[in-house]
């Protein structure tokens, strides 16, 4: 998989650049130092994933991830050390798949560069609880903007409804496809459609929407 790596600090970017080039099926194609940067080579390099930090120069993080899955340049995992509600509903409003805290494991980036490469929405331990936290708090909505009513769901078949209910449990489409007891290609065409059909940018939105829903 192709990942560029957007970071302005330069000693955390090698160390990031290092980690991705440790593993065999990581091609590090392309390293930015900042969001203006970052959006330009995801559009002439067109790598499967941006390593996205937040906080950058010129252009943050969160405005260039925006850009960047407008724009269908790349999935985006975006990696900070702030964990804050600006940020994370930011990226998460921006259209983000994941979301891992810079004080994780290499190992742990690794398999969150794998997964969200493969199409999976992941959201770090951290920022999970934060989230979970929010959805008991009406003061503080975490529907992603321009989100649907409930009377959308109408539109959903019984088995999107389903793999919808399985994202809003955090599942990855090899568990959804066993408690679904389908195809995980066939679980991967549901997220697909139900994405569509909910204007939504990602499977992590689909899983914040799902829990406010009570899906």
């Amino acid at each position: 998989m192709r990942v560029l790596v957007a970071e302005d600090q330069s000693a955390v970017r090698a160390g990031l650049v290092l980690i991705l080039r440790s593993a065999p099926d990581i091609e590090v194609v392309g390293e930015a130092a900042d969001g203006e940067e970052a959006v330009a080579l995801a559009r002439e390099l067109r790598p499967d994933l941006v390593l996205m930090d937040v906080q950058m120069p010129r252009l943050d993080g969160v405005s260039a991830t925006r850009r960047v899955v407008a724009e269908g340049l790349a999935d985006v995992l975006v990696l900070t050390t702030f964990d804050l509600d600006e940020y994370v509903f930011g990226a998460l409003r921006a259209g983000a798949s994941g979301f891992l805290l810079k004080n994780a494991e290499a190992a742990d980036l690794l398999d969150a560069v794998r997964t969200v490469a493969r199409g999976e929405g992941l959201i770090s331990p951290a920022v999970t609880r934060r989230l979970i936290a929010e959805f008991a708090s009406p003061a503080k909505p975490v529907r992603p903007e321009g989100a649907p009513d409930l009377s959308v769901l109408d539109t959903l078949t019984r088995r999107e409804r389903e793999v919808f209910s399985c994202l809003g449990q955090g599942m990855s489409n090899a568990q959804i496809a066993v408690r679904l007891q389908m195809a995980e290609a066939t679980v991967k065409t549901h997220v697909s459609r139900l994405l569509g059909k909910l204007e939504l940018r990602s499977r992590v939105q689909a899983a914040v929407l799902a829990q406010e829903l009570g899906i």
